[in-house]
């Protein structure tokens, strides 16, 4: 029997996650949740996905819009067996209880606090302590790009300490015509910023400390590493610990992949859709190792990289998939992501 799955919030996140449990053959999406009636709600209803109203509110609202309504969230909570969160930073905090009160295990966004569920999630880092659980929090966006590349060189037993600083897009390309960070970087206020400390929610024994900064950009974050490495090892070590592990994917500078926009396009030259990049995109040429010291960067797309952790976060909640690497290869095998975006030319350098 196929998990039955509500989103509540159909926004930059839940649109893409409701996208991606209809591409799931063992899922079905039973409807979205929402208190607004502009183009997102229509734009769900338009492509035949039933809508219900998140309150009392809402369902007058958007009967007065004349958006069809399917029900209210508790009728939407009564048909499913999982809910994904996706409302506005802190709101999922406050939707928890009525969750477990239907009975409904629930997936939460990074937004929330690790405390809010006791339990955070990346799939290739944690998959099995998730299985069964009420709930989980799928990591930020940041984050889960951190965990899975320092969670590649720690498995490879290369990884000693990690020093990164991250670059963050101000805000998203949906909303940057509301306000936002123009012609100035905005440093973050304390060091380590919070994705280091909350890196560790999944990966406790990661030593890493990170410092970010806001730019004037909307598309993507970008991180750069120095890596303090267990022992002295070649470039080709660190390339093949990466190679193995999913959701990173490498883009190169010879290839003309040379800034973030770059890695935007080739995105909807691919045929994504909306453009996203599910996978992170590390810049091969640019990996540096010098004995046991080794330098990195690779772009984060915000919007996107989340929706693959989301629905293997759905199958171990609900328990019809136990296997972490086998949920990973059935998400990423259905939604088409890559190991590498362009052929590697024949003379790529190793070491």
């Amino acid at each position: 029997m196929n998990v039955r799955v509500a989103v509540n919030g159909y926004g930059v996140i839940g649109k893409r996650v409701a996208d991606a449990v209809r591409d799931m053959p063992d899922m079905d999406l039973v409807g979205v949740a929402d208190i607004a009636t502009d183009w997102h709600v229509r734009t769900a209803a338009g492509l035949g996905i039933p809508v219900f109203a998140a309150t009392e509110e809402a369902r007058a609202a958007m009967g007065d819009a004349g958006v069809p309504v399917a029900g209210s969230l508790a009728d939407l909570l009564s048909q499913v067996d999982v809910v994904v969160d996706t409302t506005p930073k802190k709101v999922a905090a406050t939707n928890l209880e009525l969750y477990r009160d239907a009975g409904v295990k629930a997936v939460l966004q990074g937004g929330e606090s690790h405390a809010t569920t006791g339990h955070s999630f990346v799939a290739q880092a944690n998959y099995a302590t998730a299985v069964g659980r009420d709930a989980t929090r799928v990591v930020s966006c940041n984050t889960t790009g951190t965990v899975r590349v320092l969670g590649a060189l720690q498995d490879a037993g290369l990884l000693a300490r990690a020093r990164g600083v991250l670059i963050r897009r101000a805000t998203d390309p949906v909303e940057s015509h509301q306000g936002g960070i123009m012609n100035t970087v905005v440093p973050e206020g304390s060091i380590p910023s919070h994705q280091g400390p909350d890196a560790r929610t999944v990966r406790p024994e990661l030593d890493v400390v990170t410092m970010a900064a806001k730019a004037s950009h909307t598309q993507t974050h970008s991180h750069f590493w120095t890596l303090q490495l267990t022992r002295p090892a070649s470039r080709g070590e660190l390339l093949e610990a990466l190679r193995a592990a999913p959701r990173i994917a490498f883009v190169r500078m010879a290839d003309g992949v040379t800034a973030l926009n770059t890695t935007v396009e080739l995105m909807r030259d691919l045929g994504r859709p909306r453009g996203d990049m599910w996978e992170v995109a590390v810049w091969e040429d640019v990996l540096t190792v010098e004995g046991d010291e080794a330098y990195l960067t690779y772009q984060v797309d915000n919007e996107a990289i989340a929706t693959p952790e989301t629905i293997d976060a759905i199958r171990a909640l609900a328990g019809t998939v136990t296997d972490g690497a086998t949920s990973i290869a059935m998400t990423d095998e259905i939604l088409g992501m890559r190991r590498e975006f362009l052929p590697a030319p024949a003379s790529a350098p190793m070491d």
